[in-house]
């Protein structure tokens, strides 16, 4: 083991990008945005795309995705009044769940300020049990899929 991590992502590496807007609450007491706001960042990225892409509907949709697993490391910090620019590429599509790998930068930037991985099971909304992802779905997941 030599102890050198990989190098972070670049803003080139995802495929697909949402502004958000950060908000004088996002800030704590240290003067930057709270590492849990991230997370939020993350969903409201993937979610976004899924619903305008993917058909995704969280009100009436009889297939929803569940989130199983998250993770995020932090590189520079943001603080408000940033505006952030959300990355997203999908790593890996499988029968019924799908991981999406997300970037954080500041608008206008290259380095990351931020970046990890978010999956989605699609379960039956009635059932909680899991599904096949939808065809609609798949080919927006497809369009933003690497390697």
């Amino acid at each position: 083991m030599s102890g050198e991590r990989a190098p972070d992502p670049a803003r080139a590496d995802y495929r697909h990008f949402l502004a958000i807007q950060t908000r004088w609450m996002d800030n704590d007491v240290y003067g930057h945005v709270n590492n849990v706001q991230y997370y939020s960042f993350f969903d409201t990225a993937v979610n976004q795309y899924m619903i305008e892409r993917g058909g995704l509907d969280i009100h009436n949709g009889t297939t929803v995705g569940l989130v199983v697993e998250t993770g995020c490391s932090y590189r520079r910090p943001l603080a408000f009044p940033d505006v952030v620019e959300a990355g997203i590429r999908v790593a890996r599509i499988g029968t019924s769940s799908v991981t999406y790998e997300v970037g954080i930068f500041r608008r206008g930037e290259e380095a990351v300020c931020a970046f990890g991985r978010f999956v989605h099971v699609y379960v039956d909304r009635q059932t909680n049990r899991p599904v096949p992802i939808p065809k609609q779905a798949r080919a927006a997941m497809q369009a933003i899929a690497v390697g």
